[in-house]
């Protein structure tokens, strides 16, 4: 085989909880993963020059030896003693650091791509354990759909697909730092911890009311007070029909569930001319 094509999924969290500061300085999670239908394009092509060559289409992202996807494609190549020169080419559609999980997502496509590419035969299961070394999203980012994550994010559980609904995505024009809102971000008897439990009912009796009016994020109690547009797109999504609405990951894409296509398009109508600077997506979940 001399090049491959693999599809790398975005991701919204339903549901993100945060239950505590470990002694090792990460938190322990408690989150519903949901891939949702925009992906990058993650292209790996044989070549004659020796080494792995990264491009991407997207001028912020690094192309050196600091991308995931090359620490992915290196770290398959040197256990596998893969001696071909590669060439990858990232095709961003995915919004750049929008706690979407791009990067975790094209990593984890690269995986999957060179296991096929060269037949190593890696299960599913081992290409986790393989990923887990380079990021907490990139083993959920291998198994994808709807899933529940604990410890740090590498304990996953398959769940039945969530509930369908058409999804909105807006990431305004701002970047936020991971390290910041965990940093900041205070667990104490006053948090408000989303339902997760309910939402797995929900998710098992496929009843969409119980997972959307339950959606929710402990790091929003951190990044929407730093950077306020994220609470007045979640409102003006609500005002324009969206059946709930809620920050992704650490921020800053907001996502509103709708269920009504006509809402949808017009929300879409509405905040693109408002936030013209935005990166807006109408999608689903898959």
């Amino acid at each position: 085989m001399q090049k491959i094509y693999v599809k790398a999924y975005g991701k919204i969290n339903l549901g993100l909880d945060v239950l505590r500061k470990r002694e090792d300085g990460y938190h322990d999670l408690r989150m519903i993963m949901q891939t949702v239908g925009i992906y990058d394009g993650i292209e790996i092509r044989r070549v004659k020059k020796s080494g792995i060559h990264i491009k991407c289409n997207v001028k912020s992202v690094p192309t050196d030896e600091s991308n995931l996807v090359y620490k992915a494609a290196k770290l398959l190549m040197d256990e596998f003693n893969i001696i071909d020169g590669l060439e990858i080419n990232i095709e961003k559609v995915i919004p750049v650091a929008a706690g979407m999980a791009g990067g975790s997502s094209d990593c984890a496509a690269t995986l999957v791509g060179i296991n096929r590419m060269f037949n190593i035969g890696l299960s599913e299961t081992q290409l986790r354990e393989r990923g887990v070394k380079l990021g907490a999203d990139v083993p959920y980012c291998i198994m994808g759909g709807t899933a529940l994550a604990e410890g740090i994010g590498e304990k996953l559980t398959k769940l039945s697909d969530a509930p369908s609904c058409k999804v909105l995505l807006v990431k305004p024009p701002i970047d936020v730092s991971t390290g910041f809102v965990y940093g900041n971000l205070k667990i104490d008897e006053n948090t408000k911890h989303p339902d997760i439990d309910v939402m797995l009912k929900g998710i098992e009796n496929n009843d969409y009311k119980a997972v959307s009016d339950n959606i929710g994020n402990v790091l929003e109690s951190v990044t929407i007070p730093a950077y306020p547009i994220i609470s007045e797109i979640k409102e003006d999504m609500l005002e324009l029909g969206a059946d709930n609405s809620l920050m992704s990951g650490s921020g800053p894409t907001v996502f509103g569930l709708f269920t009504d296509e006509d809402n949808i398009a017009q929300a879409y109508k509405v905040l693109s001319i408002k936030y013209p600077d935005a990166q807006i997506y109408v999608t689903e979940l898959v």
